[in-house]
């Protein structure tokens, strides 16, 4: 049985009392916004955005193309990238070089021996680039003596997906995330006051509902025209948040896809003059926060009777529940605990537990899954700014490697 991503219902969880509420956070889980007006006054703001027009339509040599590389930076959240225009179109993604850095500039490394080396991984179409054969290029990243930088978590997770290719591992990720304003505030929040409470929004339809629908629907088409498995996506319980999914997808692929969405996501809403944050709780207060749950499957869950593998893992997961909270966002549970409190369609982040058909739990076994005996189980612990190779790193490693 096919592994499907699945969205929250909605919130049952009612409030007239705003008192208390404090600002979003924004671009990272490390910054708040406070200015009113950070966008009004950035440059990209007063440029005009159709003159890039004239450009794209002028011929570029055929046996060339831009790359753009990829990569996370040391903050484990964070995505930076680069260009460079190649004169070799690559059959794969061994034909394409290696590039340095400054990783002293992205948290990586010292200024003293900067040197970090990108190191390909995956490629995809580039939508943004007007050449046929641009494309963008997932990397991972090196220190100058070779070993994995702090942040690489992709090659931990490669390493435990060699070990268990017979069980044929499946992800899914639903990620969530909210729009902001250009006053800091979620993207068509009222200035002064609050938006109904939650109730209307989830899965809603029309303008005093839904905030940013034409992003939303951009980003679709450009992750299907980049290759990403990409399954679909909703508004949220929350107004101006919003959740799409990746996979289900075989090994890492579903990991290097979420990264790039994210990349494809945050560049059009930089066209659109909107900010895009994964801060899992952006709006203190009874408003729900901001998850990457996670959609685990193996050919024995999917097999008749495969309930029994699902319980199997679910009993493991129980006995690891501190390393998983660890795991499930850059600051090692940090961020979680403004999520994670047991109401607001969240488990407590002290307990773990489980149930079928239940969005108040760590992991949640879906009632379709229940009634056929198989199929898969979603963890609702990960941050949605969590670093999907941890995600699936940890899973790996309790479920199907006993460490």
């Amino acid at each position: 049985m096919a592994l499907r991503c699945v969205g929250l219902l909605l919130s049952k969880e009612l409030s007239a009392s705003f008192s208390g509420l404090r600002q979003t956070r924004a671009l990272s889980s490390s910054s708040r916004l406070f200015s009113s007006d950070f966008l009004k006054n950035s440059p990209n703001n007063a440029l005009d955005k159709s003159i890039l027009g004239r450009y794209r339509h002028l011929e570029t040599p055929s046996d060339r193309l831009q790359a753009t590389y990829l990569w996370i930076d040391g903050t484990g959240e964070n995505i930076r990238v680069k260009d460079r225009v190649l004169n070799k179109i690559p059959k794969e993604v061994s034909d394409l070089p290696k590039w340095q850095y400054d990783g002293s500039s992205t948290y990586q490394s010292q200024g003293e021996n900067s040197d970090t080396t990108l190191v390909p991984r995956a490629i995809y179409r580039d939508p943004f680039k007007p050449g046929k054969n641009d494309i963008i290029v997932m990397c991972d990243t090196y220190l100058a003596d070779g070993r994995p930088t702090p942040s690489n978590k992709r090659n931990a997770l490669q390493s435990a997906i060699d070990k268990v290719g017979h069980e044929e591992p499946w992800f899914g990720i639903e990620q969530e995330y909210t729009l902001l304003d250009v006053d800091g505030r979620p993207f068509g929040w009222p200035a002064n006051g609050y938006p109904a409470a939650q109730g209307p929004y989830y899965c809603g339809v029309g303008a005093d509902r839904v905030y940013a629908r034409d992003l939303v629907e951009a980003h679709t088409l450009a992750c299907l025209y980049a290759g990403i498995d990409f399954s679909g996506t909703n508004a949220e319980v929350m107004p101006a948040q919003w959740e799409y999914q990746v996979g289900p997808s075989l090994g890492i692929k579903a990991s290097d896809d979420l990264w790039v969405s994210r990349y494809i996501l945050q560049r059009i809403a930089e066209e659109f003059g909107i900010v895009v944050t994964f801060d899992p709780k952006p709006v203190e207060g009874p408003w729900n926060g901001a998850g990457a749950h996670t959609n685990f499957s193996t050919k024995a869950t999917r097999a008749e009777g495969g309930i029994k593998a699902i319980e199997e893992a679910i009993e493991k997961l129980s006995k690891h529940h501190e390393r998983h909270i660890k795991a499930y966002d850059p600051k090692e549970g940090k961020d979680n605990e403004r999520r994670l409190v047991g109401r607001l369609e969240t488990s407590s982040i002290d307990k773990f537990s489980w149930g079928v058909a239940n969005r108040s739990v760590s992991v949640r076994v879906p009632q379709g899954v229940a009634n056929a005996g198989k199929g898969y189980f979603e963890d609702r612990r990960p941050s949605s700014n969590c670093d999907p190779y941890a995600v699936c790193d940890a899973l790996i490693r309790t479920c199907l490697l006993d460490e």
